[in-house]
């Protein structure tokens, strides 16, 4: 699945980025119709909250908005507004933790999580949703943007800041802390 909807009647992405930058209230609109849904769905994944994604997206967009001007084209709108909420949802996750005064980082303690659901019935989709929450940041985002969002290594590394190796170790990371988490020990 590619990481966003074609290019429909609403323009291409340098016609998008032309009129935001004008002013074209109408250029932003579409933006926000061909970008939101896929960005809503990162946000509140990556905020483990729909209340949480909800009020993301409108800060990234409202990020967007100031921030098109430095848009060079270097990338593909997409990736650039993906790294954008990316960013932006890093920075929520530990602005929570640091207020929570909460280390989610190590997921060591097994106290720290509620009992795995029982290995003969299927995970329910709210204890998925809970475990992704709970992983570190890094291993959070590698394993939203990879097994979600369907983005490869390479795409993760660029969205993210690091290298394809890395992104790798941190899905591999997440997928064993999920496994553990959930009691699920088969591959």
């Amino acid at each position: 699945m590619p990481p966003f909807p074609s290019k429909e009647a609403d323009g291409s992405d340098a016609e998008l980025v032309a009129g935001c930058r004008a002013g074209d209230v109408g250029a932003f609109e579409a933006l926000y119709r061909r970008f939101a849904p896929r960005l809503y769905g990162l946000a509140s994944r990556m905020a483990g909250s729909v209340d949480d994604g909800e009020d993301l997206l409108q800060e990234i967009f409202l990020q967007a908005h100031r921030k098109i001007g430095t848009f060079k084209g270097d990338a593909a709108l997409g990736t650039w507004l993906y790294r954008l909420a990316i960013n932006h949802c890093l920075d929520f996750v530990r602005s929570r933790q640091a207020k929570n005064t909460r280390l989610t980082d190590t997921l060591d303690d097994e106290s720290l999580f509620e009992p795995a659901a029982p290995r003969e019935t299927p995970i329910a989709r709210i204890d998925l949703e809970r475990a992704i929450a709970s992983l570190p940041d890094g291993c959070r985002a590698a394993f939203v943007l990879h097994d979600v969002e369907g983005f490869d290594h390479r795409e993760v590394g660029k969205i993210l800041g690091i290298a394809e190796g890395t992104s790798k170790s941190q899905l591999f990371k997440a997928r064993m802390k999920l496994r553990t988490m959930l009691g699920n020990q088969t591959t």
